[in-house]
């Protein structure tokens, strides 16, 4: 598991811990812990969030019967409340172009618009990006190597506009006098970029470019693959390409088409225009 995701399930437990407290975990029936989800439920707790919970919290109980003699997991047949279904927010076709154009050929220029183009280009997740390596981009195949969720590797398609901001970023982050070699994307500290800085750069440039949207790095890899199944349709090609373990996933991007292709329906149809 990543660092976030430990610290996340971390929370979750301790939130566990903290909700039963006085009473001892061995005692614990699914009645408590339907009344558990409940409370954090009216405090404001969203569906995916309290499923995530509910998965660290039968988790914990696995361990706890495997290692330590509980004979019950009263987290198991609960489900979360349903969460609404949102739609991920993408970026226009004009927008993605406008944000990727980065101009400069300073130090940051020629990183940022590396760093932009590859996440438009490849639809690669912002953990995926700062863990990359120089020897994961392959200039001679146009691809790059990405270690995703669950250190899943994949190879992914890099198109020419970022390979050629990709050639011109190294040769500056070649000149750097020291450097972490293991990184691919460095601050002028030569130390590896951090998360944070990458969000804050991409708002920044956001703003200075005219994109409207409240622009975070994985709107790109949402604008990625929301323009590719526009164009190709091809929705298995799309999930391999994101890293997707279920295609379910992936289909979300279908509904992104579809919610494209009826407002023009709606402009264009004279029989189609709703009635105000």
């Amino acid at each position: 598991m990543s660092p976030h995701t430990a610290s996340s399930y971390a929370r979750d437990i301790g939130a566990l811990l903290e909700l039963a407290a006085g009473s001892s975990l061995r005692e614990l029936k699914i009645h408590h812990v339907r009344r558990f989800v409940a409370q954090l439920h009216a405090r404001g707790l969203a569906g995916r969030t309290l499923a995530r919970m509910l998965s660290a919290w039968r988790g914990f109980f696995r361990y706890l019967a495997r290692d330590h003699g509980y004979t019950h997991n009263p987290c198991l047949g609960l489900r979360a409340p349903k969460a609404p279904r949102t739609l991920p927010h993408a970026l226009s076709p004009d927008e993605a172009a406008r944000l990727v154009a980065v101009e400069g050929e300073d130090f940051a220029a020629l990183r940022d618009r590396a760093v932009f183009e590859l996440f438009y280009s490849s639809g690669l997740r912002l953990s995926e990006l700062t863990a990359l390596a120089p020897g994961d981009v392959n200039f001679s195949d146009a691809t790059v190597r990405v270690t995703g969720k669950g250190a899943k590797t994949r190879v992914v398609p890099v198109g020419s506009y970022a390979l050629d901001a990709l050639r011109k970023w190294l040769a500056c982050r070649d000149a750097l006098p020291a450097k972490d070699g293991r990184a691919l994307f460095v601050n002028k500290q030569g130390r590896r970029l951090p998360a944070r800085t990458i969000q804050h750069r991409l708002k920044r440039w956001a703003v200075r470019l005219g994109v409207a949207a409240n622009v975070h790095p994985h709107m790109l890899r949402h604008s990625f693959a929301s323009h590719l199944l526009q164009s190709s349709g091809d929705l298995r090609a799309v999930q391999e390409m994101l890293g997707h373990a279920s295609i379910s996933t992936t289909q979300v991007y279908t509904h992104l088409d579809f919610q494209h292709l009826a407002k023009v329906y709606d402009a264009a149809h004279p029989r189609a225009r709703r009635k105000r």
